[in-house]
């Protein structure tokens, strides 16, 4: 069962990833925004939050089903705030993120060309979407060293 959980959890970080580089992509194409790659923003706006919600529902489900095992491991070992602090965190900034990736199509649906200011609206939502994602990919990173050095210290 070990295999599939691990298959969850890469799955998980690989939309997160996908997520994550949408989101510099469309910050890139917002900031050469014309009629020319509207469609290509607003295709990759709704890949963004399609690409997000996936990591958070393959993710939640991991969480769901295995992660007790791990938080166990982690609160026992010499990084309990691993989880106490660091998976915390993730759960409620989750909510910020995924919000913000549900926003980021409805922003992006308008003529960014020739609006200045909805434009400077999916610049902020696309670049705080690809900051706090890779602030979740590394505080997955953590996590993962807590059930690491909690396995290494026993």
């Amino acid at each position: 069962m070990s295999n599939f959980s691990d298959v969850i959890l890469m799955t998980h970080v690989l939309f997160g990833m996908l997520c994550i580089i949408a989101s510099v992509w469309v910050f890139v194409d917002v900031l050469n925004a014309s009629e020319a790659n509207q469609a290509r923003i607003k295709g990759l706006s709704v890949a963004v939050a399609v690409f997000m919600w996936l990591a958070y529902l393959i993710g939640g489900y991991w969480y769901v089903v295995f992660y007790a095992t791990d938080k166990a491991l982690i609160l026992k070992g010499p990084w309990p705030f691993a989880h106490n602090f660091v998976m915390e965190m993730k759960e409620h900034v989750i909510l910020m993120l995924l919000l913000l990736a549900t926003y980021l199509p409805i922003a992006a649906s308008s003529n960014l060309f020739a609006n200045r200011s909805a434009r400077s609206v999916v610049l902020w939502v696309a670049g705080l979407i690809a900051l706090i994602g890779m602030t979740m990919d590394g505080s997955g990173a953590i996590i993962g060293m807590g059930a690491k050095v909690a396995l290494l210290a026993k």
